[in-house]
């Protein structure tokens, strides 16, 4: 099990390659919440996540003939990414197994780092599979994304940082896919502060070491499903296993709903970009999904800003229902003069912004002398959209709630 010397050597290691990253208190989600937030920003890292940290640890410890062979891995996107560039530096060649439904950002992006990319698989298991089966074939070494004492300890840098900037810290919480990243953190926090409680949140959709825990031994899932996919894995690592057995305190999960609603705050307030793996932390302090006091020291570990273009679309819109910022609603309409206007009429008094509108005479569903419609409508919060169907029917529209 690596210890809190194993984390000092990789943060020389990595220091060249890897930025320290700022620790910021926030205002916003100190007061919505009651804690003391500050936020770990690890999406201004190198590759725009953590990897980078454990990647270049893990190949400056190769050897000569090691570097010469190459390196291979797999991973979903930030994993390559790091591995990729951290390769590159190092001038070894690197071959990255990306699963097919892998975000087209993270692929070119890693593919711009130096790395041959090999698509294959539905998951990240399936990838590594086709890993392994490259590392056989070619020599290469495997650098496993989270599975790696080398790769623990340099992602524990993250948590050196986090103990320099704030010694009193009482609750980190850190996103958990395969377990390296908390593993190494936990290592580097426990090991200076024993008193500091350390958090795992993982999607309620990817919750294998949630499981593993409660059963005191390794479980691995059968699929995964769920926006955060860069903690989209169907087991937790084993050398991360034993250590999150000893020194993280608890592990909660939290929904895509959740995650969304992060995600879309954090845009909106916090003016930071996080993709659904790096708004879980925060997600899980906003939820409520675990215990805390007023006024606990909390940091949040954001732990990467690399979310597709396509998804971030849909995270927003999902994050704007939540917090009833956006509805989508559908009625029946009299086949009238002026029933459409009617219509408007009390959502422009409620003060709803109309996005979009459809109108149709030919359903199935609705009589010869009756219109569909459906509106997609922008509000102001779950007592606006309330208030604004209340309007509806209590002027006789029948509202059904779409979204």
């Amino acid at each position: 099990m690596i210890d809190l010397s194993d984390v000092l050597d990789a943060r020389v290691r990595v220091e060249e390659t890897a930025r320290r990253t700022p620790l910021d208190y926030s205002h916003t989600f100190s007061d919505m919440t009651g804690a003391e937030v500050h936020l770990k920003l690890e999406t201004f890292q190198r590759t725009g996540s953590f990897k980078i940290r454990g990647a270049t640890n893990r190949i400056k410890t190769l050897s000569e003939a090691e570097k010469s062979a190459g390196v291979v891995t797999a991973s979903a996107g930030n994993h390559a990414q790091g591995v990729a560039l951290a390769a590159t530096k190092s001038g070894v060649d690197s071959t990255i197994v990306m699963p097919e439904n892998a975000p087209i950002s993270k692929i070119e992006a890693t593919r711009d780092y130096g790395a041959t990319v090999v698509l294959h698989g539905d998951d990240y298991n399936e990838a590594q599979a086709k890993a392994h089966e490259i590392e056989e074939a070619e020599g290469r070494t495997y650098v496993h994304a989270f599975d790696d004492e080398m790769v623990m300890a340099g992602q524990g840098t993250i948590g050196l940082e986090i103990m320099e900037d704030l010694p009193d810290l009482d609750t980190v919480v850190v996103p958990i896919g395969g377990g390296g990243l908390i593993a190494g953190i936990a290592t580097a926090v426990k090991e200076q502060n024993p008193d500091a409680r350390v958090v795992g949140v993982q999607a309620e959709g990817a919750s294998s070491a949630a499981q593993s825990l409660q059963k005191g031994e390794i479980h691995t899932l059968d699929s995964v499903d769920t926006i955060a996919d860069g903690i989209a894995t169907r087991n937790v690592g084993e050398k991360p296993f034993e250590v999150i057995q000893e020194r993280v305190d608890e592990i909660v999960t939290v929904s895509d709903s959740e995650i969304a609603v992060a995600v879309t705050l954090l845009l909106e307030r916090a003016k930071t970009l996080v993709e659904g793996a790096g708004a879980v932390a925060l997600a899980a302090l906003l939820s409520g999904a675990f215990d805390y006091e007023e006024d606990e020291l909390i940091v949040p570990a954001l732990c990467g800003g690399n979310i597709d273009m396509n998804t971030l679309t849909t995270v927003i819109m999902r994050g704007l229902v939540e917090t009833g910022r956006y509805v989508k609603i559908r009625t029946v309409l009299k086949d009238r003069p002026g029933a459409l206007d009617d219509l408007i009429d009390i959502i422009s008094a409620e003060r709803a912004n109309i996005y979009g509108i459809q109108h149709d005479r030919t359903s199935r569903d609705i009589g010869m002398n009756a219109a569909e419609v459906e509106l997609d409508l922008e509000t102001r919060g779950p007592d606006h959209v309330e208030q604004l169907l209340d309007a509806l029917r209590d002027d006789g529209f029948d509202v059904e709630v779409l979204a």
